[in-house]
């Protein structure tokens, strides 16, 4: 694996990164946890720590990245962590530092010992949909298969309505074409879409489907930036995080879902005006995501 030059940051540097990190996570995840300390429920502001494994303490958790090198004796908390390593004399001398300095570093040889085929999975995920061209022709219409003849079926989110009701959710699906190239979308439609998709996503053709366009897709970027911390800075992370809150809002504005009184006015897929409005932020999304994907590759690029 290709050698980083180690990046000092001096502990007066750090706990200022680790302070502004904290207070960006702090703005997403303390209502969540108000929330669930009320046992009260958000259907778009809770899925990011519902559906995504990460949860909020791992997230709150600053990380400089893979080549960079904490001093001070702040720094020495960190001795513990997982994938975390002391630095020696020697290594100590390749940053400038004088022996018997605390100082702590990502344990990339640890980390890629554990970690390898998960690296190397989100190489080929993420360099493979780089490299497709973006499909916008889906019009969120994944969320209204998830609901499509629910009634046979168990409910999904049981406290939303419809905003069309049953029937006319069920009408929009059956007129117009259903092309879900995600797989974690497609797995959630009710038995009876399964056969109106005109693509058939699995787990085994993931790597070959995945697309620029898709939002799920796009939201996943979040989900390879934090199963690789700590290689990845935080702030990388919580980036991939941001445009995921932002995407499951627009998302959710799409869905047959009526949430008005959560404050999110509908993008009305069923209509042409609504289809234009849904693939303008779709193209956004996409480009915006192939920049984050580019930022994920180049970090993981040594570890490749």
């Amino acid at each position: 694996m290709e050698q980083l030059r180690p990046q000092h940051l001096p502990q007066e540097h750090w706990l200022g990164l680790e302070a502004a990190h904290h207070a960006r996570v702090a703005r997403y995840a303390d209502p969540y946890l108000a929330r669930r300390s009320a046992g009260q429920k958000h259907p778009v502001e809770d899925f990011l720590f519902t559906y995504y494994t990460q949860k909020p303490g791992q997230l709150l958790r600053w990380h400089p990245g893979d080549g960079v090198v904490l001093s001070g004796g702040r720094a020495l908390e960190r001795a513990n962590w997982k994938f975390y390593r002391m630095l020696d004399d020697g290594d100590l001398a390749a940053v400038g530092l004088p022996p018997g300095t605390p100082a702590v570093t990502f344990d990339r040889e640890s980390f890629m010992a554990q970690r390898a085929e998960a690296v190397s999975f989100a190489g080929v995920i993420l360099n493979g949909t780089a490299k497709r061209p973006g499909q916008f022709g889906c019009f969120g219409l994944h969320e209204w298969a998830m609901v499509y003849r629910q009634e046979k079926f168990e409910l999904r989110h049981e406290y939303l309505k419809l905003r069309l009701g049953a029937e006319g959710t069920d009408t929009v699906v059956e007129q117009n074409r259903i092309r879900c190239s995600h797989f974690d979308a497609f797995r959630f439609y009710t038995p009876d879409a399964v056969p109106l998709n005109e693509l058939t996503p699995t787990r085994e053709n993931q790597r070959t489907m995945e697309q620029p366009g898709c939002l799920h897709a796009n939201m996943d970027l979040y989900k390879w930036a934090y199963k690789l911390t700590p290689a990845l800075p935080s702030e990388l992370v919580m980036d991939c995080f941001e445009l995921s809150w932002r995407i499951r809002t627009m998302d959710m504005q799409a869905s047959p879902y009526d949430l008005e009184e959560w404050g999110y006015p509908p993008i009305r897929i069923e209509t042409p005006q609504g289809k234009a409005e849904y693939v303008e932020y779709q193209r956004a999304f996409a480009a915006e995501s192939q920049t984050l994907r580019a930022r994920v590759l180049q970090a993981i690029q040594p570890l490749l």
